[in-house]
């Protein structure tokens, strides 16, 4: 390489090193609020669902808190000049998260969030009905693939290769703690979802009427 050519590149690379303000790490507790928020703006199919709940905070409350509260060591962060735009959080063993959630995390939700009448089918409805649901994993999940996680990313940190990067951090870290498998749902309609999890290894365990659940190794 000439030498003005090897000018170039060391130039180029400052420029990236001094523009790009994304930054992975893992959850920090004050992070919290920053994770409700963005569950909620990627509530719907990948899209801001605020207009779909009367309460901002329900869906935070089953996708988002009990994980990062429950198990932060798999809660990791990216965040965009310091602000969050993105996370990764799961479960390392689905059956005994879904205990923890009804001893610990669901029951006083459970009263600040009361049925809708059976009739209401709206989200904040449905949402509710979820929330009142004994919290168990399936045996295909528990046996073979006993992690699950969710994945979110604002639109500004979509398209980077930062949910590849979140993804590996998750892994990595399961790998640590000897977890051989980890599963995920996936809504039928978010075609790029389940596109994005093929090219990094997980296949169809299952069909489902709301989507799919994929699943992986670990190792």
């Amino acid at each position: 390489m000439s030498k003005s050519a090897q000018t170039s590149v060391i130039l180029a690379t400052d420029y990236w090193l001094q523009t790009c303000s994304m930054h992975l790490r893992p959850y920090h507790p004050t992070d919290l609020p920053a994770l409700y928020r963005i569950c909620l703006l990627t509530g719907d199919v990948g899209q801001d669902a605020t207009a779909l709940y009367a309460d901002a905070e329900l869906l935070g409350h089953i996708y988002a808190g009990p994980y990062a509260v429950l198990e932060p060591d798999l809660c990791f962060v990216l965040t965009d000049a310091g602000r969050p735009c993105g996370y990764i959080l799961g479960a390392r063993d689905t059956a005994a998260f879904g205990r923890r959630l009804e001893h610990d995390w669901f029951p006083p939700l459970r009263e600040r969030y009361p049925l809708l009448p059976t009739e209401d089918h709206s989200p904040e409805a449905d949402l509710r009905r979820l929330l009142h649901t004994s919290q168990r994993g399936l045996s295909i999940e528990e046996n073979a693939y006993p992690a699950h996680l969710h994945i979110d990313l604002l639109p500004e940190a979509q398209g980077q290769g930062w949910g590849r990067r979140l993804m590996e951090a998750y892994l990595k870290r399961l790998r640590e703690l000897n977890v051989r498998g980890v599963h995920l749902g996936v809504d039928a309609r978010n075609l790029n979802a389940q596109a994005f999890y093929a090219r990094l290894g997980f296949q169809v365990l299952r069909a489902e009427r709301w989507g799919k659940v994929m699943g992986r190794q670990v190792g």
